[in-house]
């Protein structure tokens, strides 16, 4: 039986992630901050489908967390065949206005995390030849986006990151693989401070978090770099770079978010 590590697994694309996996009898590592909503899903999933969890608490902002995570899963003498770096917040507003603080957390989390957990985690696939990264971006991460700068750019990087990733190892055994999501069905506008008409908005248009989590899992055994998934409209926005001039772009799209 295959083990996969969730972060951000408490809520969420994490959480539609470890349901699907433990339905295909695949035992979980679950990573978040709240050991109490861990421990629940843990307990509901290792009971309605008969699977090994590992519950590991962690805030993975602050320094030391994501070594933590590595060595108590090395203590368990833990084989993790899919690491799923899924944890990550985005924030809204002009950047000269928002908490400096909360924008390094951000660069912390969407990015620092995803490089050490893979840092880590990828050597160990190598040797065995055998292993799948998957690496949650979006598709803020095609364009710059106005009034979400550093979570747009962080998006952007991890992109970049994953399929560089994917390059260098295709011919040695391990999959990676970029999921780029449009709106879903999550907590993340409201982590994100969006105004409440804008929220009540997106959710109209958004996707199931259960449609992206197939729709990722069915890309990485195609073994494809990436996967923009969530629906067709997600595949226009994410060509709009190769149709529009860059300024112009960035120009509208800067009007449409600081209009919301």
């Amino acid at each position: 039986m295959t083990t996969a590590l969730i972060t951000g697994a408490s809520m969420g694309i994490g959480e539609k992630f470890a349901r699907e996996l433990a339905s295909r009898q695949t035992n979980l590592v679950l990573v978040a901050r709240s050991p109490e909503k861990l421990n629940n899903l843990a307990t509901e999933l290792s009971s309605q489908y008969q699977i090994k969890t590992t519950v590991i608490a962690q805030d993975l902002t602050t320094v030391g967390a994501r070594q933590a995570v590595f060595d108590t899963i090395q203590a368990q003498d833990l084989t993790i065949d899919l690491l799923i770096n899924n944890a990550g917040f985005g924030d809204y507003g002009a950047f000269g206005d928002r908490p400096l603080s909360k924008m390094m957390e951000m660069v912390q989390l969407n990015i620092a995390a995803v490089v050490e957990l893979t840092g880590l985690f990828l050597p160990l696939m190598q040797e065995r030849r055998d292993g799948a990264i998957i690496n949650v971006s979006s598709i803020a991460a095609f364009q710059p986006i106005p009034y979400m700068s550093v979570y747009a750019a962080s998006k952007a990087f991890i992109l970049n990151f994953s399929e560089a990733l994917w390059a260098e190892n295709k011919d040695l055994g391990v999959k990676v693989l970029a999921v780029c999501p449009g709106p879903t069905e999550s907590e993340f506008y409201e982590r994100a401070n969006f105004p409440d008409s804008a929220i009540v908005l997106n959710k109209t248009t958004m996707a199931s978090a259960e449609k992206v989590v197939q729709e990722s899992l069915k890309a990485l055994v195609k073994n494809h770099s990436t996967a923009v998934v969530g629906g067709f409209t997600n595949q226009i926005i994410v060509n709009l770079p190769r149709l529009m001039p860059r300024d112009l772009l960035v120009n509208v799209v800067g009007k449409q978010f600081k209009n919301i």
